[in-house]
């Protein structure tokens, strides 16, 4: 499916992002709170560390017996009266639920957040096939008025200052709207009362699928998740094959670190279990229960060199801390999924070369690794898809140049010992103060974002002979 805004290259998305100072300073915002929530979360919890190694143990346990849990999940849920479809790719899980769509007679869907239903681009073939999509998570309702897509894992409007979220309702509404959080609430919560009664059809994401149960997990701090999952006739969730778990026991692991990881608090103010479709005797919940298992590269990677990146809980964690994402937002990433973890989810989902460019856009500080709730070695991730965007000659002719000569260069510590003074002499119409601001063809693109060091008047090699010298 196109997507307008990639037409645009990726370091010119983020250059126009610099300059949107509402942008800039909702980011500083938010990111600053969550960083700060988290940090005090786990300051008061000690056994907060040893959960996060028992969650990713539990993690790589489960990828390599994948097949064995997938199977034990789909006999649960269909035990439970669910029905359980398996999506290779995004074009068939549309599909898949399209064919629900038009077999109930759905005209209205109500839906929580989903990241895999953005993923798959749902809410445009919905709307193709004649189904209204209404989001009913505050931050997806606002970006859907918008007509924006998220621009975080966890916050979808986090880009959005409280006074443009008030412009944006008071067009919606016809009516002078109060940059106040509670005033704001109220008015979407009146908006979309109605439409929950009104849907067929209510679609979710999964937080979490536990194989030996076939129990649905939905971590939210809305209660639109618990509507969406009981009011409409039939209930469509669109999970990731990746987000099994064995068991309820090792549910309550993840459960003790996500909220912690994602919002600082010690559990999300809603849990929603959910287990088949409605039964004899009971009041609430869907006539149907659909699960849709998607694939869409994740399957590739149980070999691959980004299976690590099947840990992700979607905490959003590691994007809150990383210096890239806190100036720059989630839009100029141009992908589904922002960030860190959003680099490695887009090569898996979209292939290497989809990004040639976001592999760069990162600092390699470690600060995601640090802040992931299982550990994920995103840097490491990175630098390998750097190497082989390289080794697949995708990456531009002068970068992959300018590294094998450095890479020869250091390699052979007497051509070392030479480019020192000869990198003095080029150096000198460039040179300022001990910085280079400005480089010539090429190469300004090292130096239109930042200064580079001079190269020292000396050398660590030859200080350190000098003192053999006086010795």
């Amino acid at each position: 499916m196109s997507r307008p805004e990639l037409a645009v290259p990726f370091r010119e998305r983020a250059e126009q992002a610099l300059k949107d100072d509402f942008l800039r300073e909702a980011l500083t915002i938010a990111t600053t709170k969550f960083i700060g929530l988290r940090r005090e979360a786990f300051d008061d919890f000690p056994e907060g560390e040893g959960l996060r190694d028992r969650a990713r143990e539990i993690k790589e346990a489960t990828l390599q017996h994948l097949d064995r849990y997938l199977e034990q999940l789909v006999d649960a849920v269909e035990r439970q009266g669910g029905h359980v479809h398996y999506a290779t790719t995004a074009e068939e899980a549309r599909a898949i639920i399209l064919d629900v769509a038009r077999r109930t007679g759905a005209r209205l869907a109500v839906k929580s957040k989903s990241m895999a239903t953005e993923e798959i681009h749902l809410n445009e073939a919905l709307e193709r096939a004649g189904v209204t999509p209404v989001e009913t998570d505050l931050g997806e309702y606002i970006i859907q008025l918008a007509h924006e897509r998220p621009s975080h894992i966890i916050a979808p409007a986090i880009h959005k200052t409280k006074g443009q979220v008030a412009d944006l309702f008071a067009r919606e509404v016809g009516r002078k709207v109060a940059a106040d959080p509670e005033v704001l609430t109220r008015i979407a919560r009146g908006e979309l009362r109605e439409k929950f009664l009104q849907a067929d059809l209510g679609i979710t994401g999964a937080n979490f699928a536990v194989a030996d149960t076939g129990t649905l997990v939905l971590v939210t701090n809305e209660g639109n998740g618990r509507m969406v999952t009981s009011l409409p006739r039939v209930h469509v969730a669109v999970m990731g094959v990746e987000k099994i778990v064995p068991s309820l026991s090792d549910l309550m692991v993840f459960l003790a670190i996500l909220a912690k990881s994602a919002t600082g608090q010690k559990l999300s103010s809603y849990t929603t279990l959910v287990q088949g479709p409605r039964r004899a005797g009971e009041l609430e919940g869907p006539e149907e229960l659909h699960l849709v298992l998607l694939d869409n590269g994740r399957i590739a990677q149980l070999a691959g060199p980004l299976r690590e990146s099947l840990y992700c809980l979607r905490c959003g964690a590691c994007l809150n801390v990383c210096p890239v994402y806190r100036q720059i937002g989630g839009h100029a990433y141009g992908y589904t999924y922002p960030g860190p973890i959003g680099i490695l989810l887009t090569a898996m989902l979209e292939g290497p070369g989809s990004v040639k460019e976001l592999a760069h856009a990162s600092s390699l500080c470690g600060a995601c690794a640090e802040a992931c709730p299982v550990r994920i070695d995103i840097p490491r991730m990175l630098i390998e898809l750097r190497r082989g965007l390289d080794e697949a000659r995708l990456a531009p002719w002068p970068e992959r140049l300018a590294f094998k000569v450095l890479g020869r260069l250091l390699r052979r510590p007497r051509l070392y010992r030479l480019a020192a003074p000869l990198g003095r002499l080029l150096q000198l119409p460039f040179a300022r103060g001990g910085t280079i601001r400005r480089l010539p063809l090429f190469l300004g693109d090292w130096t239109r974002g930042r200064d580079l060091p001079a190269v020292a008047g000396r050398t660590f090699a030859e200080r350190w002979t000098d003192l053999g010298r006086r010795a």
